[in-house]
């Protein structure tokens, strides 16, 4: 399957290519005054016109059909930068680190963008936070006040419906404006529904024949005030936030075997309150000259509880129970001082942080408690960081981007364990945007990457699901990777975009599952690894095809990861890592009918964990998503969308030994068939 979505993506290109050398391209979107060869530039504007046919309601909508552009929430990088996604607001990141770019569109109505740029490479006054490509939302200056309502629905074959809804006010006034956001939010899963489980010993002997069922649900409710406005000659941005959540899921497995009378059963709850507060303030100093100061503090308290139980014909055993109250924040002040002129951008600031984990744990059975490794800590990490960059433009074909960040931080564990380390990286990056010809585009990364932790891998966790308990590590270091990346972009039609990349990344430490004295294990650094992709992303505009207002997408990434098992001490793949998920997909306007849809359709899923005494391997194929959207007035949309796909497989495979030869116990094979699902949505302006 590989081999031939790599061909057809290949042969894609090779097609578009041809097609665009025998027909000539119309011209790209070209900002005001900018030279005659557009193709050629790092910054494509885009009218509210060329949105015209799709309708939109918000800026999301919007940036969703900008051909290319692929919206990136944030990759979990440590501190602000690269954290935050791919995309600007009149220039600026949003004043929050945890409020995703996609909802922040999703919050700004069509009709208040003026126009959207499309960045790549640097311009003059952007950050780019690292991103080789960017969106930059411009919006428009006035006096209005608009009301948002929003009702959503999600309802399942057979299992848990879920309902909510929103509500937005917004005024503006010129540099001025705010909103405030009352939110019920939903949260649902895509992979529930019934299905068999069968375990096997190691010479294939049933031992075990169960009929399978889970779900799982949750949603939030929560408000959010954003304000914008000159202050004291610059502009300030104010974000604030306040919410409740909760997660409720649960298996069951009842024996299909008259011999055997059995029912298991585990269930997880969690529930959640988190709030955030964020500033930023932006002031130019002298011609050329902005400063741009940030403070963002974040805060969640969770109280979380797994139940695992087990009825054998009239005998239950004693029941597992795994319970966790905790508390977490983390804050961040950050300087920016920017130097802008037409060829050059120079910058340099520094950040400082403070995160931190304070939780208590407990697993008992039947009542009694069981002692585990960092079952209660508290962890703490303070991080300074200091950096430089240069952007310059040496022409309209040639960018070049060099940078360092200079970061150290010290973390500290205290509770049942206790330990202290200090850390100092030097993080080099160098990028180069190369337009040789109208429409081509080359873009060359080199980059030094360091991961986020995640601190509740310091501390003991469970999977009840399948009866595990794992410890906490108090040897945690961060994950790094030596990143080399090049990407080849050719535009052709207007609205067609092929985009071919590789790379690769050298990983140093590993972070994955190790073994643990006690017969445990825990999330740790595993050692060195090695990461190659190839990315592949194609858009072609079907109007010169015959079909009217069309757009054929495809998408894929296919990773290849090596890393040596601390156990066998052999190569395999490294957790959690999808080999493919290729994305094949067409969208359409009708514009006579108020309408757009489409279809997409994911052939290939899965991927595999890959624990000391056990692994898990899920495969799936076949998940198609059907959607329509009927927008009667330029105030109201209303759309449907159902999702359905064939039934995937999970094979657990519980290891009997920690030696390289890996006897098996046992085989678990489960098979599901998820349930067939249908979203609604109805959004009214007024």
């Amino acid at each position: 399957m590989t081999k031939t979505m790599l061909l057809a993506a290949v042969a894609a290109l090779a097609l578009a290519t041809q097609a665009a050398a025998q027909t000539p391209a119309p011209p790209l979107p070209v900002a005001d005054g900018a030279p005659e060869d557009a193709g050629q530039r790092a910054l494509l504007v885009f009218k509210p016109e060329f949105f015209a046919t799709l309708r939109p309601n918000t800026a999301q909508d919007m940036v969703n059909r900008l051909p290319g552009f692929i919206l990136d929430n944030g990759n979990g990088a440590r501190g602000f930068e690269g954290a935050v996604g791919n995309v600007l607001i009149n220039g600026s990141r949003p004043a929050s680190k945890n409020d995703t770019s996609s909802n922040v569109l999703g919050r700004i109505p069509a009709d208040q963008v003026d126009h959207i740029q499309l960045i790549r490479g640097g311009a003059p006054g952007i950050d780019m936070q690292g991103y080789a490509v960017v969106a930059n939302v411009i919006l428009k200056k006035g006096v209005s006040r608009q009301s948002i309502i929003n009702w959503n629905a999600v309802l399942f074959d057979g299992g848990q419906d879920v309902y909510g809804g929103s509500y937005q006010f917004t005024s503006n006034n010129g540099d001025r404006s705010w909103s405030v956001t009352l939110n019920d939010s939903t949260s649902t899963s895509d992979s529930n529904g019934a299905g068999t489980n069968i375990r096997r010993d190691g010479a294939g002997a049933v031992l075990r024949d169960d009929a399978y069922l889970d779900d799982g649900y949750g949603g939030g409710r929560s408000i959010r005030g954003n304000f914008v406005g000159p202050v004291a000659g610059g502009k300030l941005e104010a974000t604030a936030r306040y919410g409740v959540n909760d997660w409720h899921d649960w298996q069951e497995f009842t024996s299909r075997l008259p011999a055997q009378p059995a029912l298991r059963r585990s269930a997880f709850n969690e529930d959640t309150t988190s709030g955030e507060l964020g500033l930023t303030y932006t002031r130019p100093l002298a011609p050329g000259w902005t400063l741009e100061s940030r403070a963002i503090h974040s805060f969640e308290s969770f109280e979380r509880v797994a139940t695992g139980d087990e009825t054998l014909g009239a005998t239950a055993s004693p029941q597992q129970r795994f319970m966790a109250d905790g508390d977490s924040s983390e804050s961040i002040v950050r300087a920016l001082l920017r130097r802008d002129s037409r060829k050059l951008t120079l910058e340099t600031g520094g950040e400082a942080a403070y995160n931190m984990l304070d939780v208590t744990q407990a697993f008992t059975i039947g009542g009694v408690d069981v002692p585990l490794p960092s079952a209660s800590v508290k962890v703490e990490e303070i991080r300074g960081e200091a950096f430089g960059k240069a952007t310059w433009r040496l022409s309209t074909k040639l960018a070049l981007e060099a940078g360092l960040r200079l970061e150290t931080s010290t973390i500290k564990q205290s509770g049942d364990a206790s330990n202290e380390k200090s850390f100092f990286y030097a993080k080099p990056r160098l990028q180069a945007t190369w337009t040789p010809w109208t429409n081509n585009q080359f873009r060359l990364r080199f980059e030094r990457e360091l991961g986020q932790l995640d601190f509740e891998d310091f501390a003991a966790s469970s999977d009840l699901n399948n009866s595990t308990v794992y410890g906490g590590n108090v040897n945690l270091v961060p994950e790094q990777r030596w990143v080399s990346e090049l990407t080849y972009e050719r535009r052709f039609w207007g609205e067609g975009v092929v985009s071919v990349g590789y790379r690769h990344d050298k990983i140093v430490g590993v972070i994955d599952r190790l073994p643990l004295p006690g017969g445990i294990s825990a999330t740790g650094n595993i050692g060195d690894g090695t990461l190659d992709q190839l990315a592949v992303n194609i858009m072609v505009p079907t109007s010169r095809l015959g079909i009217k207002g069309g757009r054929f997408t495809f998408k894929n990434e296919w990773n290849d990861t090596h890393v040596t098992d601390p156990t066998t001490g052999r190569e395999r793949p490294i957790t959690r890592v999808r080999p493919t998920q290729a994305n094949i997909g067409f969208q359409q306007d009708i514009d006579s009918r108020k309408t757009q849809w489409g279809i997409n359709w994911l052939p290939l899923l899965g991927q595999g964990t890959y624990d000391v005494d056990q692994s898990n391997v899920w495969r799936g194929s076949d998940y198609y998503e059907a959607f329509a959207e009927y927008k009667p007035t330029p105030s109201l949309a209303i759309r449907a969308q159902l999702n359905i796909w064939n039934d995937f497989t999970i094979r657990r495979t519980v290891f009997a030994a920690r030696t390289p030869e890996r006897p098996v116990t046992y085989v678990e094979d489960r098979s599901i068939d998820p349930r067939t699902f249908v979203s609604l949505r109805v959004r009214k302006t007024f």
